[in-house]
């Protein structure tokens, strides 16, 4: 694996950031477009796992499915390319946790189905409720957060590979 730059081994100063372009409100700001894009599809797929209706519309989650890894991964560039253009050379993580974002929008999700549509009594069943919501927004974060990075990742050494140092 080689870069497509030379780096110098001396970091150089970041300028101080606007405040939208740090970590958390940029997480929370851009999470909202891939969620955008599932919010929909999520009732359906609740529904399904908690008041045991039937899914059966497996064309069109496909189809979200491709909407949302496009939406990831637009969100992610965009972004990346924001701090680039702020001087600010530290993307790798902030290309995660930008598209990984969306998890939190689906667990708040997750609560305000278990409160509107759910009719769940008791502590060990709202434990398991908000146990299993958990790990499912964790494991979608995870996912969109690498989708985020890999199309980030891509889109910068696309960048960087066109600079000519001599």
């Amino acid at each position: 694996f080689e870069y497509s730059v030379r780096t110098n081994k001396i970091p150089r100063p970041i300028p101080s950031q606007l405040w939208y372009m740090r970590t958390f409100p940029s997480m929370l700001l851009a999470g909202i477009l891939p969620f955008g894009a599932v919010f929909i599809e999520l009732y359906f797929i609740f529904s399904a796992i908690w008041e045991n209706q039937v899914y059966t519309l497996f064309s069109f989650l496909f189809l979200v499915y491709v909407i949302l890894v496009i939406c990831c991964a637009e969100i992610a560039v965009v972004i990346v390319y924001f701090q680039l253009c702020a001087e600010n050379y530290r993307w790798w993580w902030k290309s995660f946790f930008v598209a990984a974002g969306s998890g939190l929008y689906v667990f708040l999700y997750g609560a305000f189905f278990y409160v509107d549509k759910l009719e769940i009594v008791g502590f060990t069943s709202t434990v398991l409720y908000f146990g299993y919501t958990a790990l499912m927004s964790i494991t979608f974060g995870m996912f969109t957060g690498t989708v985020g990075f890999f199309a980030s990742f891509t889109f910068v050494r696309y960048v960087y590979s066109a600079v000519k140092i001599d």
